[in-house]
C-alpha cells in the first residue's frame, strides 16, 4: 500500500515540475514578445491623443467661438437697437449701462434687464441712417 502511494506522489510531483516548466517557458516567451506590447501601448496612446484632438475640434472650439461672438455682440449694444431678451420679449434699447439695459417695450413701458439676457440684436439705429 506505502509502494502503490508513494508512486502515486511520485508521478503528481513530476506532473507539477512538467507544468512548471512549461509555465516557465511560457513567461520566457511572454518576455520575448514585450516589444510587441510596447507597440501597443503605443498605439493605444495615440488612439487617446487623437480622440481628444477630435473632441477639442468638434465640441470645444465652436464653443469658444460662439461664447466670443456673443460678447462682441453685447459690447456692440448701443441706444436704439432693437433687440430680443431671453425671455422673448422685444423692443429698443434706451439706456445701457455696464451690467443692465432698459428695454423700451411700448409707449411708457420700459423693462430693465441684465445685458447678458439679450440674446439678439433685430436691427441697429445706425443701420437705418444709412439707409
Amino acid at each position: 500500500m506505502w509502494k502503490l502511494m508513494y508512486a502515486q506522489t511520485e508521478q503528481a510531483v513530476s506532473a507539477a515540475s512538467a507544468e512548471a516548466a512549461k509555465a516557465a517557458e511560457a513567461a520566457q516567451n511572454a518576455a520575448q514578445t514585450t516589444p510587441g506590447a510596447a507597440n501597443g501601448q503605443y498605439s493605444l496612446f495615440v488612439m487617446i491623443a487623437v480622440f481628444f484632438a477630435i473632441m477639442y475640434f468638434l465640441m470645444i472650439r465652436p464653443q469658444q467661438k460662439r461664447d466670443k461672438e456673443r460678447k462682441a455682440m453685447l459690447n456692440s449694444l448701443t441706444k436704439g437697437d432693437k433687440v430680443v431678451t431671453s425671455g422673448g420679449i422685444c423692443g429698443t434699447i434706451v439706456n445701457l449701462t455696464e451690467n443692465h439695459a432698459v428695454v423700451k417695450v411700448d409707449d411708457n413701458v420700459k423693462i430693465e434687464f441684465v445685458r447678458s439676457a439679450v440674446i439678439q440684436v433685430l436691427s441697429r439705429e445706425g443701420e437705418k441712417k444709412a439707409k
